[in-house]
């Protein structure tokens, strides 16, 4: 079985030291202008029937920040981060950036590796769980980058997803903290917390660990943060209303916790990984809204970004795959992720 050059037959205990000659830090990708808005989502789209009323539904969220997603500048704010803090641990290897659904397209970056001499890569993929979306797309993706680079094309390997790693769960405790840091004394008492992260599918969920690793790691930043009564909840469906997707959703829980007389919502965007539309749209603005229509306070934690402790992280897990025996860092009562996925990992169930 291979899966990115390598073979769990080859490597059984993942120890097996590899070398690279470059970084590929993968995303999903977002419009930076209004000309870019509906190409942009008929990409994101392409051969799901939405309706078009949809689609302009949602150019209007772009809309509000002039057709510019934060996404792609965040991005590279993180390879820049990346970048440095390779070179200050000795490791020279130049970062590449690729998008799922805009420039630059993966596809794109890819044959620029191949022209550059790349020969084996590493990817980083900006989402911390697993699920046919946030994981093996990504790998379909670049597999697919590669074949269309033809002879000569780079071979990639991915970094183990992150849930449980001290690099992500540290700095979310940290934001956590500060956010409820700014809830005012006479709501503290009567405040309650909230995780979210984007709802999929309930069938592309049943195939993967999608709600395990949320449910972890929502109670691990939980626990870093001192907190003890908080919920997960979801954002962000953009399916039929007939297809079964994850739940609750914010804004009905935002209903739900009225009645129970919260005065203060601390919401941390745990499934996303920094503050791009989804974020800042749902959030920022719909959830924020509800919430003063309730007459609860809304404050939102922020992602981790370029925290450096999470730079590190990306570091030391491309690091792990570089060298024999390494430490695998993980907290929590799940270990480690797997380096090789297996071949039925996430699969698409529609």
């Amino acid at each position: 079985m291979t899966i990115f050059g390598a073979t769990t037959e080859d490597f059984p205990l993942f120890d097996v030291p590899r070398r690279y000659d470059a970084v590929l830090v993968m995303s999903f990708g977002g419009p930076e202008g209004m000309n870019d808005v509906m190409p942009f989502l008929e990409n994101v789209t392409q051969g799901r029937n939405v309706p078009r009323e949809r689609l302009a539904e949602v150019a209007h969220h772009y809309e509000r920040f002039g057709g510019v997603s934060p996404l792609n500048e965040q991005n590279r704010k993180l390879v820049a981060a990346l970048e440095a803090e390779l070179r200050s641990a000795g490791l020279r290897l130049p970062v590449y950036f690729g998008n799922r659904n805009w420039h630059p397209f993966v596809t794109d970056t890819v044959r620029r590796m191949r022209d550059d001499g790349v020969r084996r890569a590493i990817a980083f993929v900006t989402t911390a769980f697993s699920c046919y979306s946030g994981c093996r797309r990504y790998r379909e993706d670049i597999l697919r980058a590669v074949e269309t680079a033809g002879e000569d094309a780079p071979e990639f390997d991915k970094v183990r997803v992150f849930y449980n790693h001290p690099g992500f769960i540290e700095p979310c405790a940290e934001n956590l903290r500060a956010a409820l840091a700014k809830v005012p004394a006479d709501r503290q008492a009567a405040a309650r917390v909230v995780f979210t992260a984007h709802s999929i599918p309930q069938a592309m969920a049943q195939a993967s660990d999608y709600e395990k690793q949320l449910a972890e790691a929502s109670r691990l930043v939980a626990g870093g943060a001192g907190v003890r009564q908080y919920d997960l909840v979801y954002q962000s469906r953009s399916g039929p209303p007939q297809v079964p997707w994850l739940g609750p959703d914010i804004l009905d829980h935002l209903t739900h916790l009225a009645r129970e007389r919260a005065r203060a919502v601390v919401a941390l965007p745990i499934g996303f990984i920094s503050d791009h539309i989804e974020v800042r749209w749902d959030l920022d603005e719909e959830a924020r809204a509800k919430a003063q229509e309730l007459g609860m306070l809304f404050v939102r934690a922020a992602t981790v970004g370029t925290h450096p402790a999470f730079v590190r992280m990306v570091r030391e897990l491309i690091a792990e795959r570089m060298t024999p025996n390494p430490e695998r860092k993980a907290v929590g009562r799940f270990g480690p992720n797997h380096d090789i996925c297996p071949s039925d990992c996430c699969r698409e169930r529609r």
